[in-house]
């Protein structure tokens, strides 16, 4: 099982995500209605159960339904078996700490609840985050930095393996700072249009191709009319 722990400090980053064949993981109304297949869902439970924490940003965690836990029985069982926690860890990441109170993560209370914002969010909403979930970690002045938020998830929580799940703005985030060390990938049969529709990878971005963030492929394979990829970044850019 990969980590960079041991090495680094920080714990091995990966993400998941279903997309479209034109590229999209929502549509543009930015309502988010499962697409992928039985396969996909199980897939997506099968990567929980090799990581210590699982991580989201609000708008992911404000849909219905979303409260990042392990996916029942089954993968609390595996979890046991390969030596973690039966629950995983839950992340929440927003800088400005504009989190719904009323999400359903904060009402299911089966593992710690973090949330990760920045220094100039409010102070009035530190306060109430404190009151919702186990611990409320302050990184960074502007944006989160995610170099110091995932060496405090190492060190105090023990997070060697950290799975990221969208949405897209999060994830552009983590791939711009250069953390993520693997993403997998769910391609659908499935066409959603709309210029402004979500992608894995939204937010400021890259300026040019010399600095792009650049991948190789790792493996695939064909489920159905689903592809299942995984990338890694190259070695070129520091693998």
């Amino acid at each position: 099982m990969n980590t960079n722990a041991k090495n680094s400090g920080l714990p091995f980053v990966f993400s998941n995500f279903a997309m479209t064949a034109d590229g999209k993981i929502a549509f543009a109304s930015r309502e988010f209605v499962p697409f992928g297949s039985a396969r996909d869902r199980e897939h997506m439970m099968e990567l929980r159960a090799t990581a210590e924490a699982v991580m989201a940003g609000a708008r992911t965690i404000e849909t219905p339904g979303v409260t990042l836990g392990p996916g029942g029985k089954k993968f609390q069982r595996l979890r046991l078996r390969r030596g973690l926690r039966e629950y995983n860890l839950r992340v929440i990441v927003s800088g400005a700490g504009s989190i719904d109170p009323a999400a359903e993560v904060f009402k299911r209370r089966f593992s710690p609840v973090i949330v990760l914002v920045c220094e100039t969010a409010p102070a009035g909403r530190i306060r109430q985050l404190r009151g919702l979930a186990d611990e409320v970690g302050i990184f960074g002045r502007a944006e989160v930095d995610f170099q110091l938020a995932f060496r405090w998830l190492n060190e105090k929580w023990g997070v060697k393996r950290l799975l990221c799940e969208g949405g897209g703005g999060l994830h552009e985030a983590v791939i711009r700072a250069g953390l993520l060390d693997e993403m997998h990938l769910t391609i659908c049969p499935n066409i959603f249009g709309g210029r402004t529709a979500p992608t894995l990878a939204d937010g400021p971005g890259f300026k040019k191709l010399a600095t792009a963030e650049r991948l190789r492929l790792v493996r695939m394979r064909r489920v159905g009319d689903e592809l299942f990829a995984v990338f890694g970044r190259r070695k070129s850019s520091g693998f």
